[in-house]
């Protein structure tokens, strides 16, 4: 069948294009020094006063920001996702008011979605953006190029660190529009009505609340994965300052052997990701055919719900620490400096919010897209009881 509409898909579009810029300039408000709307950010100043008494309190400070900028992303992915339901329905039933089709209203938000990923040549720029500036400044330390040069390239990745947020916040809010529309296509493909989707059944409850853990299960996971990492980088380097004369302090023309720990690096990513792979494409088959394909729905909307949260959190989190220690770096923090107790404390919140905003934020994105196609693609098979 189908969907004959006027102008209304074009609204919903323009509706999840503001949606997707406003949740940009959120996160450059909680992830940047410069004035954002005319508002001075107070959640860098915050991270960097609270590093002055120790990597705990920049710790508490960096998790306390990452919390609060879940909140105005997921109220304007609420106005985009109403918005555009709105207009869609208001369109349908003024031209066939005797026909009520939610289909029309899962439409419009499937076209806003489209409006946040019309950016997607702009989004993977900003980016990209930031991993080119952190890796000029590394190469202008090692290169001994001077402070005037490490100065500029610190504030490039001061940027970089921002754009690489906002670019997140574009994927994490198209994500949430994609998988409920992904969700509206499995609740049809697996003939399922609202009914058999109520809180009143146990099994759904049971799926929701499965759903819900999934992403902390997967953002644990590959935490653990860049630790296990990390360890075995610092026990190669530590046995090259051990075994080959002269590295240690320095001396000319002694190099270290830069090809084992590339091959330790690239041989934890491929290694380590096969287990969250793993997990998002089996749990919902378990839940699916074990429980039934009401409680698959369940899966679905607890992991949209958490995973969307905790992506946004991460991301933000991370960015926040990293952008609190170039702030120290670059004297915009009062009675603190490169080299003191409190860029100590900062560069120890950094290192935390990398694997937040670099590894386990953007993986949730993956997690609640891939279990969403994974549940479309068996729901024909899937009986409504389940084996239980």
């Amino acid at each position: 069948m189908g969907l004959e509409t006027g102008t209304e898909p074009m609204i919903a579009v323009i509706i999840g294009s503001i949606v997707g810029i406003l949740i940009g300039l959120v996160t450059e408000y909680y992830t940047g020094i410069e004035d954002v709307f005319g508002l001075k950010p107070k959640s860098i100043p915050h991270i960097g006063e609270m590093s002055k008494t120790g990597p705990a309190t920049n710790a508490i400070a960096g998790l306390s920001v990452g919390m609060m900028s879940t909140f105005i992303p997921i109220i304007l992915i609420c106005l985009g996702i109403f918005g555009a339901n709105h207009f869609m329905m208001d369109g349908h039933t003024s031209s066939d008011p005797g026909g009520y089709m939610p289909e029309f209203g899962l439409y419009g938000i499937a076209m806003a979605a489209m409006g946040m990923l019309a950016t997607v040549g702009v989004t993977m720029t900003v980016d990209a953006y930031g991993p080119v500036a952190d890796n000029a400044g590394g190469i202008a330390e090692m290169s001994g190029l001077g402070k005037d040069v490490r100065d500029i390239t610190d504030g490039l990745d001061s940027i970089g660190n921002t754009t690489a947020a906002i670019g997140k916040g574009f994927a994490i809010g198209s994500a949430a529009l994609t998988a409920l529309a992904l969700f509206a296509a499995y609740s049809a493909a697996a003939d399922l009505n609202l009914s058999q989707l109520a809180l009143s059944d146990p099994k759904v409850v049971i799926g929701l609340l499965l759903g819900g853990a999934l992403p902390f299960v997967v953002a644990a996971m590959t935490m653990t994965s860049v630790g296990k990492a990390a360890n075995e980088m610092v026990t190669e380097i530590r046995r090259q300052f051990k075994e080959i004369d002269g590295l240690l302090e320095g001396k000319e023309g002694v190099k270290p052997d830069s090809a084992k720990c590339v091959q330790i690096s690239t041989d934890a990513a491929l290694r380590e990701m096969v287990g969250p792979g793993v997990v998002a494409v089996i749990a919902p088959v378990i839940v699916g055919f074990a429980l039934g394909a009401p409680a698959l729905g369940g899966l679905l909307a607890g992991s949209l719900v958490t995973g969307v949260m905790m992506a946004l959190f991460m991301a933000n989190a991370g960015g926040a620490w990293d952008n609190a220690k170039k702030a120290i770096e670059q004297g915009h923090i009062e009675g603190a400096e490169k080299g003191d107790a409190a860029h100590d404390a900062a560069v120890i919140g950094d290192t935390i919010g990398d694997p937040f905003k670099d590894t386990s934020g953007p993986s949730l994105n993956i997690l609640i897209k891939l279990m969403s196609i994974v549940a479309v693609v068996i729901a024909p098979a899937l009986s409504v009881s389940g084996w239980f």
